[in-house]
């Protein structure tokens, strides 16, 4: 018998100025006029760190301010030498609204000194950038971080600081930048469930740069200011099909099979998430502290959204200042990675139709800052629900004063079948009434035609997959894939919470990979999966130790939980799929994998 726990209810942004987006060149000279008529600009200001490393720093201020300015302040990996129309228009907003701009990249990036890591040094070089801008004749002394992804990442180790000037945040999308968080042990996106997730092959491609052009450290501001006006410093990547080289093994060596640049990915595509090594880095864990107000935003089509609602309601429970506890708030759309400010009237996610999604998110982000910042009693703590979320189906923005919804209520599905739940073809069925029999389902697995990844929380895949809703039938109709399947429902359900899967497993296989699948079903047959979770067997007993299966029994496995708001309407079906890993975002095979690359298995 297997058992699935669910919580069930039945009731390009301001901060996203990160990386240059292509615009037509008119538009963008436009742009940078307006910013240079209200704006005081000091580009490549080479601010030093405690050990004398230079970071090349861009510095905006409103030209008719009176007296010290709140600073906003977004730290990048990526390059913003040449601005896109998406950060002109981010960085003229925060001036207007009477904040200075700054905007800083990390150590060994394009015109900063020094080598790079993944999220930054937040804890050395973070905390020195907030001591820089704070003691400036400008500065009132109180910075709020923002930014989204990697922008946002490196805030979550910083705000373990506590430094006296950081004042307040707005993270977006920033689950690379959690190691542990309750249930979840996903060490920064590279692990779901303890399986190997494939984006960092990708991501990493195109941002780690041990061995690249650039300038002697030392030059003046004037020296670097001058060669940045003619040298961007930017590669120029080949282009690579992923799709064809995700399925390398050993993955030790995918980089060096793409011909791609040297760097950390050798080195952590080898830790397996219990490493220690995790927990020296940039990643914040659930046994810090944590100083900051921070209004959280994520999606329920990002990587890692139930980390990200994990960590928010870990703060809320354990960080020591009361005003830090209370001063936590979240907004969830229905989009993907980094695309707040995309939405329309109908707004399509993948394939499917979310409707009016429009959210404000720059009138809450400025009212959040003036309240933290400039101390302006607006009244955002109270006029601002505590959650807001999106409940797609419903298709209408809700909120609540927790995650889960307080009034949501706990209930039991059940996986049942008569031993054939293969395919959607199959007898699987999905019901609240616990089996008459214990029948078993089985299902093969080919690693050479593994079942594909589509659609889900997907990120940073270049083109290999696309985030967000699809139709699930073409996964569906394989005998590989088991599919239990709901009555049509009578009235309308709101699946609004925590969504926990317990699982009675067997194999003949020493490890393996089980997959979770949650979808809603149309009456025509559609079939869009809303979340998706996976969890590595050996890591059953928590991820300190690996204790392999014996074949012939049967082990309880409690799969990393899943996080959503659907509404699934009368007269849809309710479907849960069970696989292995579905490529192409979690790693091929685990069997394969751990042959080829540490010997594991025995």
């Amino acid at each position: 018998m297997h058992k699935i726990v669910a919580i069930l209810s039945t009731c390009a942004t301001f901060c996203c100025a990160v990386q240059p987006a292509l615009s037509d060149d008119k538009e963008i000279e436009k742009l940078e006029k307006e910013l240079e008529e209200i704006g005081t600009i000091e580009k490549k200001t080479m601010v030093p760190m405690r050990d004398g490393i230079r970071l090349a720093t861009d510095v905006y201020r409103p030209k008719d301010s009176e007296g010290p300015l709140p600073t906003i302040f977004s730290r990048t990996p990526y390059n913003f030498n040449k601005l896109g129309e998406r950060s002109l228009k981010a960085i003229t907003k925060a001036l207007e609204n009477g904040y200075a701009y700054v905007q800083q990249n990390e150590r060994g990036k394009f015109f900063s000194e020094g080598e790079w890591e993944i999220l930054g040094f937040p804890r050395t070089d973070g905390y020195d950038a907030l001591d820089w801008i704070a003691a400036q004749s400008w500065s009132n002394g109180k910075v709020g971080t923002i930014g989204c992804s990697s922008s946002a990442e490196w805030q979550l180790a910083l705000a373990a600081m506590d430094h006296p000037a950081h004042a307040a945040m707005v993270p977006m999308a920033s689950g690379a930048g959690i190691g542990r968080v309750g249930p979840f042990h996903e060490m920064g996106n590279w692990y779901r469930g303890g399986v190997f997730q494939m984006l960092f092959g990708s991501w990493l491609y195109g941002v780690q740069n041990t061995q690249r052009p650039r300038l002697p450290e030392g030059l003046s501001r004037e020296d670097v200011l001058r060669l940045s006006r003619y040298f961007d410093l930017a590669p120029k990547m080949p282009d690579v099909d992923w799709v064809e080289n995700f399925g390398h093994l050993p993955l030790v060596t995918m980089m060096e099979e793409v011909e791609g640049p040297k760097g950390t990915y050798a080195e952590l595509v080898q830790r397996f998430p219990n490493d220690p090594t995790w927990f020296e880095g940039g990643l914040y864990h659930d046994n810090e502290p944590w100083g900051v107000p921070s209004l959280w935003m994520n999606s329920w089509y990002d990587i890692s959204q139930g980390p990200n609602l994990a960590l928010f309601n870990h703060i809320r429970d354990n960080a020591e200042d009361p005003e830090v506890r209370d001063g936590q708030y979240v907004v969830i759309a229905p989009t993907a990675h980094c695309r707040y400010q995309t939405e329309d009237k109908e707004t399509i996610v993948g394939e499917r139709n979310m409707g009016d999604v429009r959210f404000d998110y720059d009138e809450l982000t400025f009212q959040w800052f003036d309240y933290w910042l400039k101390g302006e009693e607006n009244g955002v703590l109270d006029d601002t629900p505590r959650v807001q979320f999106y409940t797609m189906g419903l298709n209408q923005w809700q909120s609540a004063t927790a995650w889960p919804p307080s009034e949501a209520e706990i209930v039991t599905w059940y996986l049942d079948s008569d031993g054939a739940a293969n395919s959607l073809f199959g007898d699987g069925r999905l019901a609240t009434t616990p089996p008459e029999a214990d029948n078993r389902d089985q299902f093969p697995y080919n690693p050479t035609v593994p079942v594909s990844s589509l659609g889900g929380g997907v990120c940073c895949m270049e083109g290999a997959m696309e985030p967000g809703s699809f139709d699930q039938r073409r996964s569906e109709a394989r005998h590989d894939v088991l599919v239990y399947t709901s009555e049509p429902l009578e009235e309308p359900l709101e699946i609004t919470g925590t969504i926990g899967v317990t699982l009675y497993v067997g194999s003949d296989a020493k490890d393996t990979d089980f997959s979770v699948k949650l979808v809603d079903v149309y009456p025509d047959g559609t079939a869009y999966n809303i979340d998706d979770t996976i969890q590595r067997a050996r890591f059953r007993e928590g991820y300190d130790k690996q204790v392999f299966m014996e074949p012939g029994k049967v082990y309880e496995l409690e799969v990393s939980p899943m996080s959503t708001s659907a509404w699934i309407d009368q007269g849809h079906w309710i479907r849960i799929e069970i696989s292995r890993a579905t490529f192409l975002f979690f790693i091929i095979s685990t069997i394969f994998f751990l042959l080829s690359r540490l010997k594991t298995i025995k």
